[in-house]
């Protein structure tokens, strides 16, 4: 018999009323997923980013990690809620099924910037749920802070500048 691949996104949204820019991922990794942490593969630059950013040290404990995102008007979301994937590459899944945006962004109207981690969580988000979901507000498509090189190699430095568009937003 045949195992399954289906793999379920178990981490909820990191949003509240004073999000001003949501970060969307495509489908956390096996490490994230086992950790139950956003971008939990110490070697992803989604941290390191976010630190540089917003002027702080990024602390050890996750729990804190999620109050400065939230502290600095940051939220979190992944666009797929399941799919069926062997190891951590997003060029792995297959069938997925899109989380619920439509719902989110009645709950939260002050998200004002969506950006997109990485190709894959931009196509699937276009494919499955589409940008007029986005309703005026600004989103890009972001260079993958992900540890795995993908086609459009960037250094951290080349990552860090395109990531700084969301400063603007920030409170």
């Amino acid at each position: 018999m045949a195992m399954s691949n289906e793999v379920k996104n178990v981490l909820p949204p990191v949003v509240d009323a004073s999000t001003k820019v949501l970060i969307v991922g495509s489908m956390p990794g096996k490490l994230s997923l086992e950790k139950q942490q956003y971008y939990g593969n110490p070697r992803n630059h989604f941290w390191a980013i976010i630190g540089q950013i917003v002027n702080r040290t990024i602390p050890e404990d996750y729990k804190m990690r999620i109050e400065l995102l939230k502290e600095n008007g940051i939220g979190l979301w992944d666009t797929i809620e399941s799919c069926e994937r062997k190891g951590s590459l997003d060029a792995a899944i297959r069938n997925e099924k899109p989380n619920d945006f439509k719902t989110l962004f009645k709950q939260y109207p002050n998200i004002e910037l969506v950006l997109f981690n990485g190709g894959k969580a931009f196509e699937v988000f276009k494919k499955h749920i589409g940008v007029e979901v986005l309703d005026g507000r600004a989103y890009q498509k972001m260079p993958s802070t992900s540890p795995i090189p993908g086609k459009n190699i960037k250094s951290f430095d080349e990552k860090l500048a395109d990531w700084r568009v969301m400063q603007s937003y920030l409170t």
